[in-house]
């Protein structure tokens, strides 16, 4: 085999020679030659979402992980695999083999800025593992979650460039944001947006639907192209909010979680050292002063808080079955043998989103304040606890659980500064080269590290030059060695992270960590957060050699050497374009105002409009505006005029036997109706739907004025507005809901399709 340095490889020649005719041509038949050796292994790496090491019954946990355990049991696992703390970033290191901030991942893409480490798009000069292994003859595929393309480029004219099937992956079948329902997903095929094969009513959940689709992959390459390997990419959107599972699933766990996180942590952490999976010598990290212990929790919530965790593990337990199902496929094809299977648990730690308890996790991202009584009030008023992990909530667990799912660290999802935020358990099998060792690998390893890892193992040199693009160092380093030997000598020597300001640097098992300015499971924001500045923050210090879980800040102790590691950062930073820290605050916290939106400020639709994502739809629930629908309605008119967002949280305008009716959905804990006092005449009219802020602030009231043919025949007050996005990945539509139903009025109904006939809708921004 021989490597390239340049990409993609040059056309194959002609193998004939061409005459004046025919008859005095020779002819051959060009052949591409081999450019992998005859042994490339197929590659499966599996990526579980929002997932931290505590929660796996692998290690001592407590959720059912039959694959996860497999895995491991038939390979090695490592306990010192690292993530970044957040969805994007880790995701854009683990696909390219580069530090997040120099490939423009400081933050999720959402929150992209115009600075160079988080501007939210991952450059050419990076080329992705799976571009080189197309190139080499890998057939390439990826399923569910991506999170690495601009918001603003999801629609479907694109722009398609920084799509996955345009940037390495053949295939792709997934959603584009960072979250979706699970009953109800925006899905993209490629590049065509496509509504799933059946309903939540029919059984539809979207884990089971990506590995329906990798499976029905993969028997395609058996047919088409059995002499190739394949390189799959399964990422699922578990356990990432919203936390949708089918009853039966959560009712697994009915019980098990009535102790509390303070105690379901004594129980995972004496495990996990059983297991052998943590030295004996760990410590337990005690509880940060900021979070309620479960002896807080009064004792008419605690029902409402279990259950949100029962749910939370029925949801993780579903995906590792349908990760099962996916390898039982590759195993059935007479893969087996010879696929890599990497499965990574989290592409970060638990995420502490959920807060105090959530049955519409957007609502604190939109720093919305509510009451643990508000949520249990409005989930009773949709059939109590029974409505949790269906299409009618988004909810999610509190933060404590997932303090409790990183056991045995301080932090969670958010925090780089501490473990629990970036240390997620790796298991690896190969049959073909490695013997099954249930000796933890504890070497130093970071997600930048796999691509490399896959090149080394396949023999291809990291390529100079791809498509015309000089490209950049890769930041990883290869683990091949520790997978036959578990005393391999640690390649990943000195690693940064940085998130939302929270920070750390490693080097050579000793740790420097900065907290950061805002503690991911505390409410709101900080007081003064708009002045802080990380010059502001305390440096702690961890041996993590003989410290396994920064039980023990060895700051005061060991000044010069912290001071030491400061300055690593200081170096590490400036490489990797990190400054300024804290860049990913920039939107949320400085600018909403400067938070990713269209352009434009009028759009002229017709009434066919389906799927437009919300990050490029018109801001119809905190901008005014004016929305003018031209249409022809039948008697006792039915069905949806339009609907942005979803189940979780939107707005929408409908009729209903005639009558017109608008809702707000703030988060479901408080929805504004407005309805007609008679029903609309038969007929073509003109409804127009006048929005407008009462005080002009974030959150602030809006008036909602309705006419029909220039006579007012509505009007209402939405108490409060949503001041930044109803929902990641749901959408806009007209004529139809085909996302969740925004309102409960119709959900037995959905989609709700408009009877009559929608001619256009015009949409306005009034100031």
């Amino acid at each position: 085999m021989n490597p390239q340095d340049v990409l993609p490889f040059p056309p194959t020649p002609s193998a004939s020679i061409a005459g004046r005719t025919m008859q005095e041509s020779v002819y051959g038949q060009r052949a591409a030659p081999s450019r992998l050796p005859d042994d490339a292994p197929n590659i499966l790496i599996v990526l579980i979402d929002d997932a931290g090491p505590g929660l796996p019954d692998t290690f001592g946990g407590e959720v059912r992980t039959d694959t996860l355990s497999r895995v491991i049991d038939e390979g090695v696992g490592f306990n010192r695999f690292h993530t970044t703390a957040m969805c994007s970033p880790t995701r854009a290191s683990l696909l390219s083999g580069r530090n997040h901030h120099r490939i423009g991942n400081g933050q999720i893409a959402e929150l992209a800025n115009d600075w160079d480490g988080y501007a939210g798009e991952i450059p050419r000069s990076s080329a992705l593992g799976a571009e080189v292994l197309k190139d080499y003859g890998y057939s390439t595929a990826a399923f569910g979650k991506w999170h690495n393309t601009p918001a603003i480029e999801t629609g479907a004219t694109g722009p398609f460039h920084n799509w996955p099937s345009n940037i390495g992956f053949e295939y792709f079948y997934g959603f584009l944001a960072g979250e979706a329902s699970q009953y109800e997903p925006h899905l993209v095929r490629n590049t065509t947006s496509v509504l799933p094969p059946k309903t939540a009513a029919e059984g539809y959940h979207l884990s089971e639907d990506l590995a329906d689709d990798a499976i029905g992959w993969l028997r395609d390459h058996k047919a088409l192209a059995p002499d190739k390997p394949f390189f799959l990419y399964w990422a699922s959107g578990a356990m990432h909010g919203p936390h949708h599972i089918m009853k039966e699933w959560a009712d697994k766990y009915s019980g098990r979680f009535d102790g509390g996180w303070d105690e379901y942590r004594e129980r995972v952490f004496a495990r996990a050292k059983a297991k052998n999976w943590i030295p004996e010598s760990a410590e337990l990290t005690e509880r940060d002063a900021r979070m309620p212990a479960w002896d807080d929790i009064p004792e008419d919530e605690r029902e409402f808080q279990t259950r949100l965790m029962e749910i939370a593990a029925g949801f993780g337990e579903h995906a590792d079955v349908q990760a099962g199902r996916v390898i039982d496929e590759i195993e059935a094809l007479g893969y087996g043998d010879n696929t890599l299977i990497m499965y990574i648990w989290g592409d970060n730690g638990s995420s502490g989103e959920g807060q105090n308890g959530t049955i519409s996790e957007l609502l604190a991202q939109n720093g919305i304040p509510s009451t643990v009584q508000m949520h249990i009030q409005a989930m009773n008023e949709m059939g109590g606890l029974d409505a949790l992990g269906t299409a009618k909530a988004d909810n999610m667990y509190h933060a404590g659980w997932a303090w409790a799912g990183s056991t045995p660290y301080k932090g969670m999802k958010l925090l780089a500064s501490h473990l629990g935020g970036t240390r997620n358990p790796l298991a690896v099998r190969w049959p073909a080269r490695i013997t099954p060792d249930s000796t933890p690998r504890s070497q130093f390893v970071h997600c930048t590290d796999v691509v490399p890892t896959l090149y080394d193992l396949i023999g291809i040199t990291p390529p100079r030059e791809v498509r015309g693009v000089h490209q950049d160092p890769i930041d990883g380093s290869s683990f091949a060695a520790a997978l036959t030997d578990p005393e391999a000598e640690e390649t990943h020597v000195t690693q940064y992270f940085e998130i939302l300001g929270s920070r750390a640097i490693y080097h050579d098992g000793w740790m420097a960590s900065a907290f950061g300015p805002r503690a991911p499971w505390v409410p709101g924001l900080p007081e003064g957060i708009a002045d802080w500045s990380p010059d502001q923050d305390a440096w702690e210090l961890y041996h993590l050699d003989e410290d396994w879980t920064q039980a023990h800040d060895l700051a005061d102790e060991h000044p010069d050497k912290l001071a030491q590691l400061k300055e690593l950062f200081a170096i590490e930073a400036a490489k990797n374009s990190v400054y300024p820290v804290g860049g990913g605050l920039w939107v949320p916290i400085y600018h909403p105002e400067f938070r990713i939106s269209t352009p434009y400020r009028s759009w002229s639709f017709t009434g066919d409009l389906r799927r437009m994502p919300e990050f490029i739809a018109p801001a119809l629930g905190n901008r005014a505006n004016r929305v003018t629908i031209d249409a022809s309605l039948p008697e006792n008119a039915e069905g949806v005029l339009y609907a942005l967002g979803g189940a979780g949280g939107g707005l929408t305008c409908y009729l209903d036997d005639g009558y017109l009716c608008y809702e707000y959905n703030t988060f479901i804990v408080h929805r504004t109706k407005i309805r007609s006092a008679e029903r609309l005449p038969v007929g073509r009219a003109e409804i127009v739907v006048e929005t407008g802020y009462v005080e002009a602030r974030p959150a602030g009231p809006l008036r909602i004025d309705i006419s029909l043919d220039g006579r007012q025949i509505a009007t209402g007050t939405v108490p409060v507005s949503v001041p930044l996005l109803f929902t990641a990945n749901d959408c806009l539509d007209i004529g139809v809901c085909l996302g969740g139903s925004v309102s409960l009025d119709y959900f037995d109904r959905a989609p709700f399709a408009f009877t009559g006939e929608i001619h256009a809708v015009d949409v306005i921004y009034t100031s």
